[in-house]
């Protein structure tokens, strides 16, 4: 590890593997370091879903459809599968009906398409019966994160030269150097994208900005018949009071008004519906949201009953077995979407604190890399 590097990055998962992307893109010598022995953190215990439609307007939803476009551009080369593109929202009540009419009618919802309860039925017939309506945004794309985090980090190191480090703990970032057990890394800049670890390595940040945890649980299903298909990543009304750009909507507060009479213990529990398929037919399902310092791995019954409920309220197919189940987790913090700070002279630690990182960091790590090193050419 003689070599100075133009950027050192500490963490490998979509954050740091997102700048080490941006750099080598620019011709600079990148070297990423991570504690594990393989990805294994947050970006591959999510959904690997990018999502556009429903992002709050401005930065975040510019930074997601930047970011889809980088995915699309990248995954064919990396040999990653686009296993669904679109995202499907399935409207329940009246007052999530006319929510999502009115987005598609608003400049967010450009592309985007409302079907009645009739024809939504008719398009896809293993939405449940007594549905008032679909969204179709045609903008989102997924990956599986378990395949695809791997296969991008390879190929970044055969086709870019980026150099990997795994099992290797930083144990400080300073000026210049980044230093661990076996010596230290000397890097012109260096990127701290280490998701929890941040803790250790910037503790006095972390405590400021209140860096804590957000814990969701997540389920894998038995393999569907080879009939059943959805093309689309799957949602419903709980999702509309959790993305910022349909709970911005006026119908939302009398959407979110109806939940918590008729739903309050999944408003409690942050459950939001996503439904996604696997390419060997099983169903990704998820997820819920509680926050803590502590990542808990413990995992709670009802919370996974709350989610399959909403998914049998819009799926009208028989609940399937369960074959996995696990905790997600990402990091929150009072800095939302992104925590983007100099802990020293050319040393910044970014996070992506709002659940977005999938979505967004392909061109959060543009935007860090061209301001540790100016605009590219």
């Amino acid at each position: 590890m003689g070599t100075r590097f133009d950027l050192a990055i500490v963490g490998a998962g979509i954050v740091g593997l997102a700048h080490a992307l941006a750099a080598a893109r620019r011709g600079l010598r990148v070297v990423v370091v991570d504690r594990d022995p393989r990805a294994c953190s947050a970006s591959v215990q999510n959904f690997g879903f990018v999502t556009i439609t429903g992002q709050e307007p401005g930065v975040t939803r510019e930074r997601a459809m930047r970011s889809r476009d980088v995915w699309a551009e990248v995954a064919p080369e990396a040999g990653i599968a686009i296993l669904q593109r679109g995202a499907l929202v399935v409207s329940r009540r009246r007052e999530s009906r006319e929510l999502l009419a009115a987005f598609a009618a608003a400049p967010d919802g450009e592309g985007c398409e409302f079907y009645d309860a009739v024809h939504a039925r008719r398009r896809w017939p293993m939405l449940a019966t007594g549905l008032e309506g679909a969204l179709l945004s045609p903008h989102e794309l997924r990956v599986e994160p378990r395949e695809a985090l791997p296969k991008l980090a390879a190929w970044l190191a055969e086709r870019h030269g980026v150099e990997f480090h795994w099992g290797l703990s930083a144990g400080m970032v300073e000026p210049g150097a980044l230093v661990h057990a076996q010596g230290r890394i000397e890097a012109d800049a260096i990127v701290v994208a280490a998701g929890a670890a941040l803790r250790a390595l910037a503790p006095a940040l972390a405590r400021r900005v209140n860096y804590r945890a957000c814990r969701l649980q997540m389920m894998r299903t038995a393999s569907q018949p080879p009939s059943f298909r959805l093309d689309h990543v799957l949602m419903s009304d709980l999702s509309l009071v959790r993305y910022g750009g349909f709970a911005r909507m006026r119908p939302a507060k009398a959407l979110r008004a109806r939940l918590e009479a008729e739903v309050p213990s999944a408003l409690a529990g942050g459950v939001n519906l996503i439904v996604a398929q696997g390419a060997d037919g099983s169903l990704v399902v998820g997820d819920s949201h509680h926050y803590d310092e502590a990542i808990e791995p413990f995992a709670s019954e009802s919370v996974d009953a709350l989610i399959l409920d909403e998914m049998d309220a819009v799926l009208d197919v028989p609940r399937p077995g369960i074959t996995e189940h696990w905790v997600g987790v990402y990091p929150v913090a009072d800095v939302t979407p992104l925590l983007r700070e100099a802990l020293a002279d050319r040393v910044m630690a970014v996070s992506v604190t709002s659940g977005t990182g999938m979505s967004t960091a392909f061109a959060i790590g543009e935007e860090t890399v061209s301001g540790l090193f100016g605009p590219s050419a």
